[in-house]
């Protein structure tokens, strides 16, 4: 009886549109662009300003107050504080072409047959309809999302969906600086948790990456960018004709901005890290780079996201010639506070990435306990010469697009 009490306690506490087809633009006349001496250099000679969950949308209002409260007594895991949710983030391109965001990051779930995450727990709780009513969703493939059941609004619901915009917005700019796209490979969900799954709801459940869904990835990146991926910066591109890809990336082996631009380059991270690696030394063959440990033979990139307690170790891995990724902000914490910290620390340290979900301040900026708190270089600048990457090289200019 204690039980179903407990059930009932919760459960009480919690109580039109078209399908857009999806088209691939065709390619622009290839042009020449005299975009200065900044295109000599490489790579991982320059910072630029990426946005972190970068598909993000409010969740639900309802589904957002039963967060409150049942985080306010206690029943929710850390890990679900509402307060770590509350941002949003406008389409992809208003990103590139308003705010100057040249790096993005998807959160994906796997789902093979399609459907997986049509249902909504948190709904249901409240005695909601529950279903989605998303076509996209019944299709298979990944699927792109933060937290099934309760945090599921997206700009993009499918992996599909978000790099046919990517692809469409490149081949309408040029001229671009390469776009570095971070890719989540992600399997956790509520139902993980003793005590959500001891509830009578229908909580979703994930589908774990295998071999087969690892290959899938590079399939649909594939099926956006061409089989051959010349608009991508794959790794056996920055390899060469090295044996090892940490090799390459610590001998300079990186393109320069002048063969970069009008491409995309793809990290992974996440539950299928080492799947994606395995039987494909140095990366070889795929279509991304893995967030990887100096020391091994797949790095080029490395994720550091605490910027002030990595500081040093950002510096040595950017000197030895690796791209480092850190973040600004978390938790809407910056944005509550407007602490710049870890903001100045995250450039000043030379990473080549800094993730933020405020290139913007939020909408409620001015508002009690918000500020208008929000990440940007020093004029604004599109991007960044590297201090420590390119050191001596600062005279050559502003860096366009």
């Amino acid at each position: 009886m204690k039980h179903y009490a407990f059930v009932f306690a919760v459960a009480f506490i919690f109580v039109g549109a078209c399908k857009k087809e999806i088209q691939k633009s065709l390619p622009l006349e290839e042009t020449t662009f005299d975009n200065g001496p900044t295109d000599s250099l490489k790579l991982n000679q320059i910072q630029i300003i990426a946005s972190h969950n970068s598909y993000h949308r409010h969740t639900d209002d309802t589904v957002f107050d039963f967060l409150i409260r049942a985080n306010a007594l206690g029943i929710l895991p850390s890990s679900y504080d509402p307060v770590g949710i509350d941002y949003a983030h406008i389409p992809l391109e208003q990103q590139f072409d308003d705010y100057g965001i040249r790096g993005i990051e998807l959160d994906i779930y796997n789902d093979p047959n399609g459907g997986q995450f049509k249902h909504r727990a948190g709904l249901e709780m409240l005695g909601l309809d529950a279903e989605a009513h998303i076509p996209e969703l019944d299709a298979p493939g990944f699927k792109i999302l933060h937290i099934p059941d309760f945090d599921y609004n997206t700009n993009h619901y499918t992996f599909k969906s978000a790099l046919v915009t990517i692809y469409n917005w490149s081949v309408a700019h040029p001229n671009h600086l390469p776009i570095f796209i971070n890719i989540e490979t992600k399997q956790d969900v509520p139902a993980d948790n003793p005590t959500l799954a001891s509830l009578p709801f229908n909580f979703t459940h994930a589908v774990p990456y295998d071999a087969y869904s690892c290959d899938k990835m590079d399939e649909e990146i594939k099926s956006v960018f061409g089989e051959n991926l010349d608009k991508v910066i794959t790794p056996d591109d920055v390899r060469g004709s090295y044996i090892r890809l940490d090799s390459a990336a610590r001998n300079g082996n990186w393109p320069t901005l002048a063969k970069a631009r009008n491409k995309v380059v793809f990290i992974m991270e996440g539950a299928a890290e080492s799947l994606y690696k395995s039987g494909h030394p140095s990366l070889q063959g795929r279509a991304m780079f893995v967030y990887s440990s100096p020391s091994t033979a797949e790095a080029a990139f490395v994720i550091l996201n605490g910027p002030v307690g990595s500081y040093s170790q950002i510096q040595q891995r950017v000197q030895q010639g690796f791209i480092v990724r850190t973040r600004a902000d978390g938790g809407t914490t910056e944005a509550r506070t407007g602490d710049y910290t870890k903001m100045y620390a995250a450039f000043s340290s030379g990473a080549q990435i800094t993730s933020t979900d405020y290139y913007k301040a939020d909408y409620r900026a001015g508002t009690t306990g918000w500020t208008d708190y929000h990440v940007y270089f020093p004029n604004h600048e599109l991007a960044r010469i590297d201090s420590i990457s390119a050191s001596g090289q600062s005279g050559l200019g502003t860096i366009k697009e």
